[in-house]
């Protein structure tokens, strides 16, 4: 069916999640008319967050109401390039939101500044260790910019999210009791820190105990009540445990639904239209030069909205499929090594362990907050000597206690040896539920040749396009780092007197699977970079090859951290606005001269 060409506007942005509502209230603001496409459908806090329904666990968490419907498009996952890739029909090891909020309307809320090492890691490990200490066949990368230059974007973040936090140096001064490990800053949070749940108050003695540096995440979970920069308005958190896969009926999570789109809506050169499924960009003749999109309507209607700028702003997978279907930049080939796109594909190496305490100790883990918690960095990023472990990358540590629910609980079972049914199995449960606590390694996924992205042959979705492939497996190096923190909880666990552990690390020989919860924390595919022949976009995340086209995303990401990206995908959206304000709009071209 042809499609029905509409009225040209200034910007069309693709997907209504942080990136994209960001970007969108930027340029609003810069005078642009704005049209956002939402492939799934409208979504408010006061619809969605309405209480008590809010707070189901079934529909949250296992029926997965605020999430993709795989039905429709999905992505196909093989572990290595010999095998068929299959559909990914269930949810499970990663959950991607869809219609207006994205995953930033049931993300959790931990929100973090990317360590400045972890922005020039090749150069960072070449200049402490060499270039020969990094593995053959990982694909370490710069990000092409810089913690200094990314500090008032990460600011500006912070305060539009309303971050709760304690920070430890400011303009050089150390003022608190933050991460030691962190870069100084130049304003404090625009919230205290939350307060420690019993875990985290036991887990922060027991790490110091241990010789470690613990701290309290920051999170973009209110600690008290907070109005943004935009003049949105929040409550303070009350602890009740519904945050991720939730949206929050306290409005204490930070979301677009709360801290932006509120403001974005009334604005007169903003159009939000939803259940529209971008299927391509469409380019001029030269292949140089977007001129718009073409997208599906819940009617099955297709329709080409022109525009000046395109900015594809969704979630990671889906960023990097668009610009395959679209022709924007050369498709990656881990053969000959050549190309851009869908190279660089990273995870996130995430394991969480168990320690049960004396039944005398009430772990009262129905309490909790997505964002809250307390930490300690001291290995992660460059924070600690490699040389010795042979290995690259590190992860922090950590008890984030989010809320344990019934059903989790049941499905938790009780210590190892409990049996699988049974009068003594609901005695372990209740033993798990009651007086244990889970303790994270949230480690980082370097980038490697052979891990990538690409249009699978065979798989298509519902509008008959090619599905995206994910090839992908665990590697030597990520699991040797994973084993060496894990092995750090279990000193924190002897400072607790536990009297049972146990320790989840990556085994070798056992390949990535799809069928547990492991993190939703995608991120490369079509990274940034100085280098044209590696990144698929320059350090403004403009596209080398076509540039009125923004892509703003974890897809950036030249190879995995251990904190969560929101933080980080957040700054570089606002950096990306500065510049389009600042220059692009002024003068449209490339930003960056080849």
């Amino acid at each position: 069916m042809d499609a029905t060409r509409l009225k040209p506007v200034d910007v069309v942005v693709i997907g209504g999640g942080w990136a994209g509502s960001i970007m969108a209230k930027e340029m609003t603001e810069a005078g642009q008319k704005v049209v956002m496409l939402e492939r799934g459908p409208d979504r408010s806090t006061a619809v969605e967050g309405a209480y008590p329904g809010s707070i189901d666990e079934l529909e949250g968490n296992y029926r997965y109401r605020l999430f993709q419907d795989l039905s429709k498009n999905t992505v196909t996952i093989r572990n290595n390039m010999h095998q068929r890739a299959l559909p990914y029909r269930r949810m499970a090891a990663f959950l991607p939101g869809e219609g207006v909020g994205g995953a930033g309307l049931h993300w959790s809320g931990v929100h973090f500044r990317m360590p400045p090492d972890d922005l020039i890691l090749r150069s960072k490990v070449i200049e402490r260790y060499g270039k020969s200490f990094i593995p053959e066949g990982m694909n370490l990368q710069d990000y092409g910019v810089t913690y200094d230059e990314l500090e008032p974007f990460f600011d500006r973040a912070e305060k539009v999210f309303g971050t709760s936090g304690e920070p430890y140096m400011i303009n050089g001064q150390v003022v608190g009791k933050g991460n030691v490990f962190s870069p100084s800053r130049s304003q404090p949070f625009p919230l205290p820190a939350l307060k420690d749940v019993y875990t985290a108050h036991l887990f922060r003695k027991a790490a110091t105990e241990a010789g470690f540096h613990p701290y309290s995440l920051p999170a973009a979970n209110a600690s008290a009540q907070y109005t943004n920069p935009y003049g949105a308005q929040m409550g303070p958190c009350n602890f009740c445990g519904y945050c991720s896969g939730y949206a929050c009926y306290m409005y204490s999570k930070a979301s677009p639904n709360v801290n932006i789109l509120p403001v974005l809506r009334r604005d007169p050169l903003f159009e939000l239209r939803t259940h529209a499924h971008v299927l391509r960009v469409e380019m001029d003749s030269t292949k140089t030069r977007a001129t718009g999109v073409t997208y599906v309507d819940r009617d099955g209607r297709t329709w080409t909205q022109p525009a000046e700028l395109v900015i594809i702003s969704a979630f990671q997978f889906h960023n990097v499929r668009l610009m395959l279907l679209s022709g924007i930049g050369k498709p990656y080939d881990p053969v000959a090594n050549e190309g851009v796109v869908g190279r660089n594909f990273v995870y996130q190496n995430v394991t969480t362990s168990f320690v049960w305490l004396n039944k005398n100790i009430e772990t009262e883990q129905f309490v909790g907050t997505g964002g809250g918690g307390v930490a300690f960095d001291d290995f992660n990023s460059e924070n600690f000597d490699h040389g010795p472990l042979g290995f690259v990358g590190g992860s922090p540590v950590w008890v984030n206690q989010a809320g344990v629910k019934a059903i989790a609980a049941a499905q938790a079972g009780g210590p190892p040896g409990t049996p699988r049914w049974g009068s003594a199995w609901k005695k372990g449960m209740v033993d798990t539920y009651r007086h244990s606590l889970r303790i994270d390694a949230h480690g980082a996924n370097m980038a490697y040749r052979d891990v990538f992205l690409d249009l699978d042959p065979t798989w298509k979705d519902a509008y008959g396009l090619p599905l995206l492939r994910m090839t992908f497996d665990w590697k030597d190096n990520d699991i040797r780092m994973n084993r060496y923190v894990v092995d750090r909880i279990g000193e924190v666990a002897r400072a607790m007197d536990a009297r049972q552990v146990q320790l989840t690390k990556r085994e070798f020989g056992v390949p990535f699977d799809t069928r547990k919860y492991q993190t939703t924390h995608l991120g490369g595919g079509a990274v940034m970079g100085t280098d044209p022949t590696t990144s698929a976009l320059n350090r403004y995340l403009q596209s080398w090859d076509v540039p009125n086209v923004f892509v703003i995303g974890a897809n950036a990401f030249p190879q995995g951290t251990g904190y969560n990206p929101t933080g980080m995908v957040a700054a570089l959206a606002y950096w990306s606005a500065y510049h389009i304000r600042q220059t692009y709009l002024k003068n449209p071209g490339p930003l960056v001269s080849l």
